[in-house]
């Protein structure tokens, strides 16, 4: 087989489960909604339960759910026969997944549920199942073929059900005002938490990692301080009582040293001369994402942070935060 075959083939595939989840979006109705209401009104959690790669699509969509607002987790139906359904409680409610709708362990566990009040949701791709008759809202994942060429694996099915399955979680997401807070408090660790939680406070070069200077002092005195500084390339010009006059950094110093009149006497010259007023600030409060959209646009390298009084309490460079991984 040449390789335009394989490409075609996975095209076909690609195209066939497109069909599938467009099909299912244009079924959504009552149930759909009911389903969501019945997750927006639950007390306890929602349980995902599934077999084969229905249960994997359930183990993901627990995942899922759980991140965004919506407590949640999979008990495999086979556990659940043998004891682990004393796990669901009657505030909870249960999504079962199947595309057949007729698996013995799902039939085996419904009449338990049922006698307990416990609500059902199946995602489910045969309507006239014993699944999908038994459940308090079935959401329709019916394909008209599997993508596999045999048209054995579910593929088809599995996507169609998956994006189902987000479809509900978002939707329930999006009716509870779920929001960019509330999803970084569900994930503090790696990367994401990072951007969505970083401070300035986090990143920044405080206390004595913090250089300032004087405005009587010279640009030779800046330049030490500069240099030997934690954070390069930046000092505070504050007053007496720590409030932040100005900046002034290695690029001003540069700009200057190209300035012909001023060039001879530059490191005598008093830091209040040439020192950029007024510089842009954060505070110790702000995004880190928002204090490099800050750099980015207005093209600097290092921000000053001042509280809200105006005093000098920090600086934060670039390089700090592509250290802290915000990007």
């Amino acid at each position: 087989m040449d390789r335009q075959d394989i490409i075609a083939q996975a095209k076909r595939t690609l195209d066939i489960e497109y069909h599938a989840i467009e099909q299912a979006a244009q079924r959504l109705g009552d149930d759909f909604l009911r389903a969501c209401q019945m997750l927006l009104d639950m007390k306890g959690r929602a349980v995902l339960c599934g077999i084969g790669k229905s249960g994997a699509v359930g183990r993901k969509l627990s995942g899922t759910l759980a991140s965004t607002g919506t407590p949640a987790f999979f008990m495999h139906p086979t556990e659940a026969i043998h004891g682990d359904l004393g796990v669901v409680v009657d505030e909870d409610v249960v999504i079962m997944l199947s595309n057949s709708g007729e698996m013995d362990e799902l039939s085996q566990i419904l009449p338990a549920l049922k006698r307990r009040g416990v609500r059902v949701i199946a995602i489910c791709g045969a309507e006239d199942s014993t699944l999908a008759s038994e459940a308090d809202a079935t959401i329709d994942s019916t394909v008209e073929r599997e993508a596999c060429p045999l048209g054995l694996a579910p593929t088809a099915s599995t996507a169609t059900m998956m994006a189902l399955g987000d479809a509900l979680a978002m939707a329930v997401m999006y009716a509870r005002g779920f929001s960019a807070e509330d999803f970084a408090a569900a994930h503090p660790g790696g990367t994401l938490g990072r951007r969505l939680l970083g401070r300035v406070s986090d990143v920044m070069h405080s206390g004595e990692d913090n250089p300032t200077v004087s405005p009587d002092d010279t640009v030779l005195q800046c330049l030490l301080t500069m240099t030997q500084a934690a954070v390069r390339g930046v000092v505070s010009v504050t007053d007496d009582d720590g409030r932040l006059l100005g900046i002034f950094t290695d690029g001003d110093l540069r700009r200057l040293m190209q300035t012909e009149q001023k060039r001879d006497k530059v490191m005598d010259l008093p830091v209040a001369e040439v020192m950029t007023q007024a510089p842009i600030t954060v505070s110790p409060a702000t995004l880190a994402t928002e204090a490099l959209r800050i750099m980015e646009v207005k093209e600097v390298d290092n921000l000053p942070v001042a509280d809200a009084a105006g005093k000098s309490v920090g600086v934060v460079d670039i390089q700090d935060l592509l250290k802290f991984r915000v990007i």
